[in-house]
């Protein structure tokens, strides 16, 4: 359904700001492993979406509601 790869839009985010992999983990909680899992995801889970938004300070909840064209 979703056109919208949620995980490079974050992977491209996280690079914008010269953030690294690691930075971005350690912010998560978790390994680096698991944040390039992130970055391969179609979708993700809304409360780990809204750490992301945080972390990043991106609202990253914006390429979903602009397809409701509301």
């Amino acid at each position: 359904m979703s056109e919208i790869s949620i995980g490079a839009l974050i992977e491209n985010e996280l690079h914008r700001q010269e953030r690294t992999t690691v930075w971005f983990a350690r912010k998560l909680g978790c390994n680096r492993t698991n944040a390039y899992k992130i970055f391969r995801r179609e979708s993700i889970d809304t409360e780990l979406l809204l750490k992301i938004s945080v972390i990043l300070q991106y609202n990253f909840f914006t390429y979903y509601t602009r397809k409701l064209g509301f």
